[in-house]
């Protein structure tokens, strides 16, 4: 793994997150909020969840280790998570631009939301990050799908395929 491929991962998780978020974006806000039982119960619960764990690995690369998730109610539309998202998802691409020669195997002390101490290489961490969000991202199709709203692939192959075809 090296510092390169940590950015491509990145590449990825914005690419996926921006056609997860097309495809939530003709929802109303009553689908948005909807209940549908899943493991995050709305789509926006879910969304917020995605969103939330990046920022949470994300606090944690920068030496605080938060104690609670985000709420989602602290976010009631898609476009205040939209605006942070970008924000965070700028953050992510500067911090892993700025590391130097070997940096990407720096390890990482973080405490767990339990205050458990752990320790990890931060290509570990970028690689749960993404790993973790492209779970979620398909939760959200299947939400999509129980609304009869369209979903959209967001597999690493599109991507490739993709940036191949745009060359």
């Amino acid at each position: 793994m090296t510092k390169a491929d940590l950015l491509l991962l990145l590449e990825f998780n914005d690419w996926a997150r921006g056609r997860m978020l097309g495809a939530v974006r003709p929802l109303t806000t009553e689908q948005f909020t909807t209940p549908l039982g899943n493991s995050f119960s709305s789509v926006r619960d879910t969304v917020v969840h995605i969103y939330s764990a990046e920022w949470v690995w994300h606090t944690r690369c920068q030496g605080h280790s938060p104690t609670a998730p985000l709420a989602a109610e602290d976010f009631p539309d898609l476009p205040t998570i939209e605006t942070a998202w970008l924000d965070l998802a700028a953050k992510w691409r500067g911090f892993v631009e700025a590391i130097d020669g070997d940096g990407h195997l720096q390890e990482i002390d973080y405490r767990q939301m339990n205050g458990q101490a752990f320790r990890s290489p931060l290509w570990q961490i970028v690689q749960h990050v993404v790993n973790h969000s492209t779970y979620h991202r398909g939760q959200v199709m299947t939400l999509l799908r129980q609304l009869g709203a369209g979903a959209v692939s967001t597999d690493l192959i599109a991507f490739h395929r993709e940036r191949r075809m745009n060359g």
